[in-house]
């Protein structure tokens, strides 16, 4: 056995692959009563934002190929999920005696409706059935055994909310997110649709594209988790991104952004099996409070965190560097490589680039590290954060 072969041989890793119904094409849409009808659904509620009027033509697309099996619409989805938001559309879930949900939109939308579902079966409050650290630090999960809702997802943004399993409501009352994770929520069925994709703003898609694109970098990066089918799909989820998302004429390319959805999905597949780090911390911690979208903190915070994990990412920049065309390099070369490339995609997207710019108040920086220092994401950062001062340093660099 050769040197090679002993490395693979000896490496101990465990990949397993949830069941997926993907649809993809102008005649994905007509698949949708026969996929209720696998499901035995007759009262299936679909769940958007209060964009998409009940007179919107994408609504009534997607309303008439449910055919008699729709009994009703929750329009009222937020930005984050915030916990009034869901627990309004528990209410209407009891009321209408729903048998399935359809969340049509982006991620807001999905998560919305994997939480309500959650929060419906389990007649508790979220703080009772979210993740949490115990005594030692331990993250606890606790098992939500109750049958859930079918998931049926219609998405309309890149976001890799489209085959999660968890679902993090806002609580203002807190500041906190409340993570509640079900693998019986994973979706049944996801339709990608061309047609139904024009109605999203463009600077929705580039915002959850953006998102996607760090989640990636971050995923390969982190210094827990990931395999080589990981890898495999967080890298090509980089070259569909870099490949579709600068594109100046995405608010008509509709093939193109169906692409970018389809990126979504392998991101959230691969990112199932490894961690994630600051960046992703940082965009939980300001997103909601400031009501600022994920991508936007992304695009300011990501290439602060690059730096700061400089020589300690490098074996996860390299399949970056890989992935976006680049040599291969060490330490602060490589670093530097990634980040230029990276800039360069978010300043052709018009990324906003100072925390100042989307609203952070320069006095609640402090307050913003404490908090993030609870995030359990913050354990896959490649160089281990150890108090909120660095968080804070590479927010002050980024303000």
């Amino acid at each position: 056995m050769n040197k090679r072969q002993e490395v693979v041989g000896t490496r101990s890793f465990q990949h397993i692959t949830p069941p997926l119904r993907l649809f993809c094409g102008p005649e994905s849409l007509g698949k949708l009563g026969r996929e209720l009808d696998r499901l035995s659904s007759q009262r299936a509620m679909i769940f958007c934002g209060e964009h998409f009027m009940p007179s919107s033509e994408p609504l009534k697309l997607v309303k008439s190929a449910m055919g008699e099996r729709c009994v009703g619409i929750f329009g009222e989805v937020l930005g984050h999920s915030p916990l009034e938001s869901v627990e309004s559309a528990v209410q209407q879930l009891k009321e209408l005696d729903a048998d399935a949900v359809i969340a049509f939109g982006g991620g807001s939308a999905i998560v919305t409706a994997r939480a309500a579902s959650i929060l419906l079966a389990e007649n508790d409050h979220p703080r009772n059935l979210c993740t949490s650290r115990d005594e030692s630090g331990k993250l606890i999960s606790p098992k939500l055994l109750a049958p859930k809702l079918p998931q049926l997802i219609i998405p309309t943004t890149p976001t890799t909310a489209i085959v999660r399993a968890g679902s993090a409501i806002f609580d203002p009352e807190s500041g906190q997110r409340l993570a509640l994770y079900d693998p019986k929520t994973r979706a049944h069925s996801v339709f990608i649709i061309p047609e139904l994709l024009k109605a999203t703003p463009g600077a929705i898609i580039v915002s959850a594209g953006i998102n996607t694109f760090t989640m990636a970098i971050e995923g390969l990066t982190s210094c827990t988790g990931g395999d080589p089918i990981s890898d495999a799909l967080l890298m090509h989820t980089l070259r569909l991104l870099a490949q579709y998302l600068p594109n100046p004429v995405l608010a008509e390319d509709l093939a193109a952004r169906s692409e970018l959805i389809l990126a979504a999905v392998l991101c959230g597949q691969g990112t199932d099996y490894t961690g994630a780090g600051m960046t992703t911390v940082l965009g939980h911690a300001i997103g909601a409070s400031f009501k600022v979208e994920n991508g936007a903190v992304n695009a300011i915070v990501l290439p602060h965190v690059l730096r700061f994990n400089t020589g300690a990412a490098d074996i996860g920049l390299q399949k970056v560097a890989t992935s976006l065309g680049l040599s291969v390099a060490k330490g602060e070369a490589l670093t530097k490589m990634v980040i230029d490339v990276v800039e360069e995609i978010f300043g052709v997207l018009g990324a906003p680039k100072r925390l100042r710019d989307v609203g952070v108040p320069h006095e609640a920086l402090s307050d913003i590290a404490a908090q993030a220092m609870s995030d359990w994401f913050l354990g896959g950062n490649p160089r281990p954060v150890r108090s909120s001062s660095e968080l804070l340093q590479v927010m002050e660099e980024a303000w």
